[in-house]
């Protein structure tokens, strides 16, 4: 019951986040690294790549799908920590803080949350909520 609205609160955030990064690409261009190639296609794959795990997530005919999705969404979410950490260090170099510690300190504290919990919801993992056997 938990794991299933878990599941839906991420296929939630992340087909919302897809959709914003093929609707409204230009915050994500703000905050994409210098060293990153041809950013508008960055954030559209990535809006994709976003839409494509929500929908595995979310499907009900195939565990395995469910479960490639959870493994997609968990290296994506690996995979832009250094924008988000760009992000952050952008923000904070800024006079006014820009959006300041209670929002960057939390977001990176949820990044590791986010690939646990994909992998959670998505059936590859119990960890850590499996009993021990005795």
């Amino acid at each position: 019951m938990i794991r299933r609205a878990l599941r839906w609160l991420l296929v939630t955030f992340y087909a919302f986040a897809g959709i914003m990064h093929l609707s409204k690409p230009e915050p994500f261009l703000s905050i994409m690294p210098g060293y990153v190639p041809v950013p508008e296609a960055m954030v559209f794959w990535t809006g994709v790549a976003e839409l494509l795990g929500a929908a595995a997530l979310v499907q009900p005919w195939s565990k395995q799908i469910r479960k490639a999705g959870a493994i997609g969404l968990a290296l994506y979410a690996i995979c832009v920590f250094l924008a988000n950490i760009h992000h952050f260090a952008l923000d904070m170099a800024r006079e006014n803080g820009g959006l300041g510690l209670a929002y960057h300190i939390p977001r990176m504290i949820a990044q590791p949350v986010l690939v646990w919990l994909a992998l959670w919801v998505g059936g590859v993992t119990d960890w850590p909520c499996r009993r021990r056997p005795q």
